[in-house]
């Protein structure tokens, strides 16, 4: 099973300070001294080797956020894992799985879920007053009504006449980028070097 890579979770600084790479590597309980500075290539390659023994990622600082990419993991939509993340900051998390089609997007801010999103393939939902309605039952802490914040980009999202762009051909996180100003593109992530560790996963 082959994934495209999952960007997020995001962090903004909360109210003092931000984060780090290496504070976000220790909030996951990894120490810095055990990761290693290296490309996206190189993250790749380190998460399908070490695929069956832990969730690998790597950190980056850009701008005011530090971003965490995944290449083979879920910690980005794990919540016991996002919500002690997000204490005094924002988290901001978009997992995108290719071979199923399926996009989770969180919001939380300092260990609240302000917004939860699910698209998937055969998973119909339409906005109607500025509530996300479902064709199926949703999942539990599933979000029915959308921030007034992402109105205007769920709105853009659900157009017929918007055009879906695949995460790897451009900027297509554009929920992520609302929240973030932060926008994903090939080059950036590409061009980046990140401090890559793994967390083990639960025996």
């Amino acid at each position: 099973m082959s994934r495209k890579p999952s960007f997020g979770p995001a962090w903004r600084p909360g109210p003092g300070r931000g984060l780090t790479p290496e504070e976000l590597v220790t909030r996951l309980g990894v120490r810095v001294e055990d990761c290693s500075r290296v490309t996206l290539d190189e993250l790749t390659r380190y998460s399908n080797l070490n695929f069956h023994r832990q969730q690998s990622f790597g950190a980056v600082a850009v701008g005011d956020w530090v971003l965490m990419v995944e290449a083979n993991g879920l910690l980005g939509i794990t919540e016991e894992v996002i919500l002690p993340l997000s204490a005094g900051t924002r988290l901001v998390s978009h997992f995108y799985l290719e071979v199923k089609a399926i996009d989770y997007f969180h919001w939380i801010d300092d260990g609240k879920i302000r917004f939860e999103f699910l698209n998937q393939e055969g998973y119909s939902h339409w906005i109607q007053d500025g509530k996300v309605q479902l064709e199926f039952p949703p999942q539990e802490n599933y979000s029915e009504e959308t921030p007034d914040e992402l109105a205007e980009t769920m709105r853009r999202i659900d157009s017929p006449t918007y055009p879906a762009v695949e995460p790897h051909e451009g900027p297509a996180f554009l929920l992520a980028e609302c929240l973030t100003g932060i926008t994903m593109t090939p080059r950036l992530l590409e061009e980046s070097t990140y401090l890559c560790g793994g967390v083990p996963y639960p025996r």
